[in-house]
């Protein structure tokens, strides 16, 4: 490897993956926070009356305590780490399991107190047992690890984010349960933070010679490698306001996710798997153990299944179920989810193992315990999905806009009386749109918002017409003293689009955003409106570095890269040359042939015919020279060809933007 590129070696080219999008909102356990404000202007504010009037209104509807939740919860509680911080090989901490010891008693103003209740609970860590023979590894990452005893080793079910939270979940195991090896892994589904530490517990040596066998629902590798890639550096930006990147944890500060803590800032790894499941009803023997497999993609997921362990009496719903209602679109983005199937799903699994399981347990949250319990969960998540995918429709067929159907459509209150169908992530608001958008699209059918002016322009002209910042900003303070803070921000946003240097708009929507994440019920609603708030303030914080390794770089098919690199072309900078270029990877067996139409960039996994050019060499060096924009010369001399037109390679390469960056939120 050339000097050069040894320092990016083990990271994905920025913004690649929704791995990264993990990893760039990563909260390690000292979290870096903006410099705290001198001006009492901008500086954090405690609760308003109007939000502690919220708050005691939201106290005053919840559900009877009945004490379950915490039962269930604390129910087969082993032991936990005597030292809460997980650190890498160099000793900086990527975990702190006591970030959220804090959480006790009555909730402060500033938090929404059915979210207070939830954190208070999520916060538990260390290891529980399930039934005989099966075990969760609770709060050393976002997610939860599933162990499973086999007949030679430990079964493990999706272990965590990264290496050094996976390795830390398994060293609590063999310390407590009896020193073995892993016989085999399942990955649930294709997100990161449930196959991301796979090389902390077992070793790709030992997969490739059999030892250990790792399991994954049909095209698990595609989606794990490819989904997001094309949108990375968007969503990258997203997630760090939907996880609260750079937020502290504390009463004015970020409380977890919803259906965990934060995102562990290790090192995010991925083994291929060598057997896969296609179809609900499939079964394996896995080190002994009989399992049966529901297919539930298309769900949380694009690739997702659950596991019943029959012997054991145990369904495990990956996150199909959880402690929360769930985002049938996240909102740092992703492809809408398909809410009819997802409540299909959840009913064929009450049909197909509700009858037979005592427990159900899922890669997040804690267990419920009984068949009854099982049962009665299943079916409320069914029913909440289902009417949050029907009454949309019911509502979108009378004509009414996503902003309508948001605003009237609530949760019934037979379905809100139990708390694992709150919105802690996914909020029936957020829910209502995205059904929308599954079916219609972002195109309300209102002309108005056919061609509107773009945020900045539109800004300025709404402004001119009330009269001018001066007026706006005393129209947002009046509807802030009255507790109208979604008017404020409204308000306040137009006049901070139609002039970012506004010191005292910008103080003041950071104000009215505050006081909305307080009121939150939803974790990641909360992170969004506090981290608005921080960089309005505090200006925008730096992104943190992702730490990936070459796994997901090679798991990433090469036509996929080469897509994602189209996306960059900038057409006027082609000025119409056409041109067709070969990328050659020996180490790969891979021919890739690149065409420049003039306008577009189009690539396909064969040579083209009579190019300009041929660039040969391994494919690492080919990904520098396109992400990371590295000098064609210094790339040569770590060992790549470049034989026929130099400069048509020059011209296709000063026709590539550079790796998009972080952009903009709050502001223009």
């Amino acid at each position: 490897m050339h000097p050069m590129m040894r320092v990016r070696a083990n990271r994905l080219p920025p913004g690649a993956t929704l791995a990264a999008a993990l990893a760039l909102a990563a909260l390690p356990a000292a979290a870096q926070t903006a410099p705290a404000a001198a001006d009492p202007a901008i500086a954090p504010k405690p609760a308003s009356a109007a939000t502690l009037a919220v708050q005691q209104a939201v106290a005053a509807a919840l559900p009877q305590e009945d004490g379950r939740d915490a039962a269930f919860a604390a129910q087969g509680f082993v032991a936990s780490s005597a030292d809460p911080l997980i650190r890498d090989a160099s000793g900086k901490a990527v975990w702190n399991m006591a970030a959220y010891d804090w959480v006790q008693g009555p909730a402060p103003a500033s938090v929404n107190p059915s979210l207070w209740r939830e954190v208070g609970l999520l916060r538990k860590h260390g290891l529980y047992a399930v039934a005989e023979g099966v075990w969760q590894v609770r709060g050393f990452d976002v997610s939860n690890m599933t162990v499973i005893r086999g007949q030679t080793g430990w079964v493990l079910v999706d272990p965590l984010t990264t290496r050094e939270t996976a390795a830390a979940a398994l060293a609590l195991v063999n310390a407590q349960l009896g020193a073995r090896p892993v016989s085999a892994v399942i990955y649930s589904h294709s997100h990161a933070d449930h196959f991301g530490g796979v090389r902390g517990v077992i070793a790709e040596p030992d997969v490739a010679a059999g030892k250990v066998a790792v399991l994954a629902p049909a095209h698990f590798i595609d989606e794990a490698a490819s989904e997001n890639i094309l949108a990375g550096a968007a969503m990258g930006r997203r997630a760090q306001y939907q996880f609260g990147g750079g937020l502290v944890p504390g009463a004015q500060g970020q409380m977890g996710s919803g259906i965990g803590l934060g995102v562990s800032s290790g090192t995010i790894t991925l083994i291929a798997p060598t057997d896969t499941i296609s179809k609900t009803g499939e079964t394996r023997v896995v080190d002994g153990v009989p399992m049966e497999f529901q297919i539930v993609s298309g769900t949380e997921a694009p690739s997702e299944l659950n596991v019943y362990l029959p012997a054991q009496k145990v369904l495990l719903s990956a996150e199909m179920s959880t402690c929360s209602l769930h985002n049938i679109l996240t909102p740092r983005g992703a492809k809408v989810r398909d809410t009819r199937a997802w409540a299909g799903y959840l009913d064929e699994a009450l049909q197909l193992y509700g009858g037979r399981s005592d427990a159900v347990i899922s890669s997040h949250c804690w267990p419920r315990f009984g068949q009854a319990e099982v049962s009665r969960m299943l079916a409320s998540q069914r029913d909440n999905y289902r009417v949050l995918h029907d009454q949309t429709l019911r509502l979108m067929n009378r004509g009414e806009t996503p902003a309508e159907i948001a605003e009237v459509l609530v949760q019934p209150a037979s379905i809100a009386a139990d708390w694992f169908n709150h919105g802690y992530y996914g909020t029936y608001s957020h829910n209502a749109k995205a059904v929308y958008q599954f079916y219609l699209g972002w195109y309300d059918a209102v002309p108005a918002n056919l061609n509107p002016w773009p945020p900045a322009e539109r800004a300025k002209r709404l402004v001119a017409v009330i009269g001018g910042p001066a007026k706006v900003i005393a129209q947002a303070r009046t509807a802030m003293k009255a507790g109208d803070y979604r008017w404020a921000s409204e308000l306040l946003s137009a006049a901070v689009f139609a002039d970012p240097a506004n010191k005292a708009a910008r103080a003041a929507l950071a104000d009215s955003y505050e006081q909305q994440g307080y009121q939150a019920e939803s974790a990641i609603w909360r992170n969004q409106f506090l981290a608005a708030a921080s960089e309005l303030r505090s200006g925008r914080l730096a992104a943190a570095s992702s730490t990936q390794s070459q796994d997901m770089i090679a798991a990433v098919p090469t036509q996929l890269l080469l897509d994602s690199v189209a996306t960059r072309i900038d057409p006027a900078k082609l000025a119409g040359r056409h041109t067709a270029i070969n990328l050659v990877m020996p180490e790969r067996g891979e021919t890739a042939g690149v065409e420049l139409t003039g306008t577009a960039m189009l690539a396909r996994m064969n040579a083209a015919a009579g190019p300009q050019a041929t660039l040969i060499g391994p494919r690492r060096l080919l990904l520098g020279l396109l992400f990371l924009k590295v000098p064609l010369a210094q790339l040569e001399a770590a060992g790549l060809k470049v034989e026929g037109d130099r400069a048509a390679v020059e011209a296709w390469l000063a026709a590539l933007d550079p790796m998009p960056g972080a952009f903009n939120i709050a502001e223009p």
